[in-house]
């Protein structure tokens, strides 16, 4: 079951404020019931030294008849249960009780060991709280006071009984009186302390409670409210008073962080209201990332085509030219015949110009270099050709080590390199496998860039040939001038690169470029398990 905080915080503060109170009742009881004690002692004892005053002339005269009707008088009083005098060895010489007259007490009697606490010695002059004790009897609490009398010069010169001047006590007066009246008056006093005590812890147990209930529990529950309210989406949930407390402290960052949870639903509104905008924007970047690519595709193609219908056409070309410039100086031929092949050999020539033009466009150019950044541009290649239809089944992993050092390149053309290797790697891996690339710095003032695809590789014999123009493995798809022209490109840049290709399991392309300088140009070795490029 649950407990309300107001509830158990005042409860146990009640149960607190209950002992400490209740400790303090019985001390201050206890104190009470001591003076009490100690004001009838005093009391007491001011009446047996009245007694004593009042009867000390009939003690000289040793009227002993008169002094047991003043001792039977005495104890008529209300309070008083017993009054004797004791005499010499304790003996009762006077007393209210006419039975006890003549006997003698021991000196373990209650009535004398105030006179006798060291062994057998009497004591002359003993302090009040060794002549009194309290005791019990029948139910009822009893003070009894003793007191000594004492050898005057008066007693000792007195013709009734004279006493021996050496002698200083000849005998004890003996009160005992009730304690009921003191006991009332206690009880009372003890009643009176305990309903107040009660009464004032009622009091501040609800002071607890109220002043506890008003400072803590409200503002908690308002808190607790507001933080229920945030939690299923109300945002606009706010603490509405804030005291100067740790509690008004942590209302005010419960406000922070529910304007901070509301700004960050409106942020996130307005994204979503932009996200249309921005997936238009991504589509409209694709769209024309991949015109880009179709045109780059395009002009491979075109350069594949080019160069091999140059070189396809540039033979037959060369042997129609010379058979028809031969015949031509024939000179018996007939006119028109010799026309005729004047016609051949001049439009062959024409033919001839034409490949020659489509040659020259095959032809690598010279490198227009910047300084510009190897991964930029490996990856930005990677845009191009990942959209292919070759690349569907392919997982392309490219790990480019950040940052290298800037490169002067000419950027379209290494992008030509990379275009060429990745579609070859691509048409290698027909049934799908992965491509990797990767970019580091080799050793210092060597970037190396190494393309590695799980393809069909190259077999020993066309390893050494892969860089040849017009040497193509893939048959009919190609004219073999990508890695040639690919070849150029690097050697161009002062770089090298060599290949490495097992027969079904793929193909590995390694290029070394210079930060600065020409590789081939210090005299750099390539591996010797590779073709030498």
């Amino acid at each position: 079951m649950r407990i309300k905080l107001v509830t158990r915080y005042t409860v146990i503060s009640s149960i607190i404020l209950l002992i400490v109170m209740s400790i303090s009742a019985m001390l201050h009881i206890n104190k009470v019931q001591k003076n009490f004690v100690e004001n009838a002692i005093i009391e007491n004892d001011a009446i047996a030294e009245i007694i004593l005053r009042d009867n000390y002339h009939l003690m000289l005269e040793d009227n002993r008849e008169q002094l047991q009707l003043m001792i039977e008088e005495v104890a008529k009083a209300p309070r008083i249960k017993r009054v004797r005098i004791l005499g010499r060895e304790g003996v009762v010489s006077f007393s209210n009780n006419k039975f006890e007259v003549g006997t003698a007490l021991s000196q373990k009697d209650d009535s004398c060991t105030f006179c006798h606490l060291e062994g057998s010695k009497a004591l002359i002059d003993a302090p009040i709280e060794k002549r009194s004790r309290v005791f019990s009897e029948d139910g009822a609490q009893f003070l009894s006071i003793t007191r000594g009398i004492y050898n005057e010069p008066n007693c000792s010169t007195a013709a009734c009984h004279a006493h021996s001047p050496d002698e200083k006590k000849i005998g004890v007066l003996d009160i005992v009186v009730s304690l009921d009246r003191m006991a009332d008056l206690a009880h009372a006093h003890h009643i009176d302390v305990i309903v107040s005590t009660l009464i004032m812890l009622v009091i501040l147990s609800l002071g607890h409670y109220f002043l506890t209930r008003k400072y803590i529990c409200d503002p908690i529950d308002g808190l607790l409210e507001q933080t229920r309210a945030l939690s299923e989406g109300d945002l606009s949930a706010r603490v509405k008073r804030i005291s100067s407390d740790e509690l008004g402290d942590l209302g005010q960052s419960f406000n922070t962080m529910a304007e901070n949870l509301a700004q960050a639903q409106i942020e996130l509104k307005d994204w979503g209201n932009t996200l249309e905008h921005k997936v238009e924007e991504r589509t409209a970047e694709m769209k024309e990332m991949q015109d880009q690519l179709l045109r780059s595709a395009k002009l491979a193609s075109m350069g594949e085509l080019v160069a091999g219908v140059a070189h396809e056409i540039n033979n037959p070309l060369t042997g129609i030219l010379m058979f028809a410039s031969l015949s031509a100086r024939t000179p018996d031929l007939p006119q028109q015949v010799k026309d005729n092949l004047d016609l051949i050999v001049s439009e062959t020539g024409r033919c001839a110009k034409i490949v020659r033009g489509l040659l020259e466009f095959a032809r690598e150019s010279i490198p227009e270099k910047k300084l510009d950044s190897i991964n930029r541009v490996v990856k930005h290649t990677l845009e191009l050709v990942s959209q292919q239809a070759i690349f569907q089944d392919v997982d392309i992993r490219c790990h480019c080590e950040e940052p290298l050092p800037e490169l002067e390149i000419d950027a379209d053309q290494l992008q030509q390199v990379f275009f060429n290797m990745f579609i070859n790697a691509g048409q290698a891996m027909p049934n799908g496998g992965s491509l990797t690339i990767t970019s580091s710095l080799y050793e210092p003032g060597i970037v190396r860039i190494v393309v590695e695809d799980t393809g069909t590789g190259i077999s020993k014999d066309n390893l050494e040939r892969i860089f040849d123009p017009f040497f193509s493995t893939k048959a009919q798809k190609g004219f073999g001038l990508g890695l040639s022209v690919s070849y150029g490109i690097i050697k161009n840049h002062g770089g090298r690169v060599d290949v490495q290709s097992v027969e079904g399991q793929g193909t590995t392309f390694t290029i070394d470029l210079p930060v600065e300088g020409d590789l081939n140009k210090e005299g750099s070795e390539v591996n010797e398990d590779s073709p030498l490029v």
